[in-house]
């Protein structure tokens, strides 16, 4: 197990400046020098801190999933209704897409980091998982049939809304229509 220590100051800079610059322009195309630099601290202060760039790719990724876990969840609990919250995460995914411009910083990490060793790849695979999840227990609550498949159709619409937001299709609202389309048929009839 790897010991964590409390990120100082600067490790809090580091990695906002290195978070900025990984979704802009790609994890295997940023330094450690440019990073260090639009941070203000030296390279030494980055490895003292983070030891490896891997580990500050984790660092990025943990510190943007929990912002996207924290939004999905508060959407979640302010739905009326369970139904209603088996689709909150595609309510997040609106708020969320106003901020960013080069689609899934997960998915980007995915594709650029194929080890699935490093420590970023599971990071940002964990990711995806706890979506899928929470897609899964919330259908549970909401007293959907087929949870589990529902829950994979489900990450698959909302990771197909990521993956085109960069072509400028406005896709979301098609891919909304069809979660409620999937929950709706997945509902008891009853209701």
């Amino acid at each position: 197990m790897e010991e964590t220590r409390p990120v100082t100051p600067a490790g809090r800079r580091i990695v906002a400046a290195a978070e900025e610059l990984f979704y802009d322009r790609g994890i295997t195309a940023v330094g450690v020098d440019l990073i260090a630099e639009h941070s203000g601290v030296t390279k030494r202060t980055l490895y003292n801190q983070f030891g490896s760039k891997d580990h500050l790719v984790a660092a990025y990724l943990t510190e943007r999933d929990q912002r996207w876990r924290t939004l999905v969840l508060a959407t979640v609990d302010a739905s009326a209704t369970p139904a209603d919250a088996v689709t909150a995460p595609f309510e997040a995914l609106r708020t969320w897409s106003g901020t960013t411009t080069r689609g899934c910083a997960f998915i980007n990490a995915l594709a650029e980091l194929p080890d699935s060793t490093h420590p970023a790849h599971r990071v940002a695979a964990n990711q995806k998982l706890w979506l899928r999840d929470l897609f899964e227990g919330l259908a549970v609550a909401a007293g959907c049939s087929h949870p589990g498949t529902l829950a994979t159709r489900l990450l698959l619409l909302h990771e197909g809304a990521l993956a085109t937001q960069p072509l400028d299709l406005d896709t979301l609202p098609d891919c909304v229509g069809l979660a409620l389309d999937l929950v709706g048929a997945a509902l008891p009839s009853d209701r």
